[in-house]
C-alpha cells in the first residue's frame, strides 16, 4: 500500500499528538480552577505553560518536516478528559477532589509519555534527528510532570483525602 509506511504512521500520530496538546491546553484551567490545593494549583499552572511549549515545539516539528501543523482527532484523549470531569463533577469540593485531579492529569501524562517514546523512535528510525531532540525535550517535561504529581500526591493530597 502506497503511503502506508513509517513516514506516514509517525506523521498520523504527530497529528493525534498535536490534537491531543491542545485538548489540554484546554481542560487544564478547569482542572485548575477545581483544584483545591494551592500546591496543585501551581504544578497544573507550570503545566500549562509546559504545554504551550510544547505545542510550539509541535509546531516546529511539523515545520522540520514541511508539513502544515495539524491535529487529527485524538479519542483516546477526549476520554482521558471526560473521565478526570466526571471525577471533578462527582468529588468537587470534597477532600478527595484533588486526589481525583490529580489521578486524571496522571492518566494524561501517562498518555503523553507512550505517544512521546513512540514518536521519538519513530523520528530516530526515520533520520529525524531534529524532530527527535525536540520531541525528547518534551518527554522529559511530560515525565519531570508526573513526578511532581506523584510526589504532591503522596506528601500531601492523599493523606488529607484518607
Amino acid at each position: 500500500m502506497a503511503g502506508k509506511d513509517l513516514n506516514a504512521l509517525f506523521l498520523h500520530q504527530l497529528k493525534d499528538t498535536y490534537f491531543a496538546e491542545n485538548a489540554i491546553l484546554k481542560a487544564l484551567p478547569k482542572m485548575m480552577e477545581a483544584a483545591q490545593s494551592k500546591d496543585l494549583k501551581v504544578a497544573l499552572g507550570v503545566h500549562q505553560k509546559e504545554t504551550e511549549e510544547q505545542v510550539k515545539r509541535l509546531d516546529q516539528v511539523f515545520k522540520s518536516l514541511g508539513e502544515k501543523a495539524e491535529g487529527v482527532e485524538c479519542k483516546a484523549i477526549q476520554g482521558i478528559i471526560a473521565e478526570g470531569q466526571e471525577v471533578m463533577d462527582e468529588f468537587g469540593g470534597s477532600d478527595a477532589a484533588d486526589a481525583g485531579i490529580i489521578a486524571a492529569a496522571q492518566a494524561v501524562e501517562h498518555y503523553e509519555i507512550t505517544r512521546y517514546g513512540t514518536l521519538i523512535a519513530w523520528a530516530k528510525q526515520l533520520g529525524q534527528s531534529e524532530a527527535e531532540g525536540l520531541l525528547k525535550q518534551t518527554l522529559i517535561e511530560e515525565e519531570n510532570t508526573d513526578g511532581v504529581l506523584s510526589d504532591l500526591a503522596e506528601e500531601a493530597i492523599n493523606p488529607k483525602a484518607a
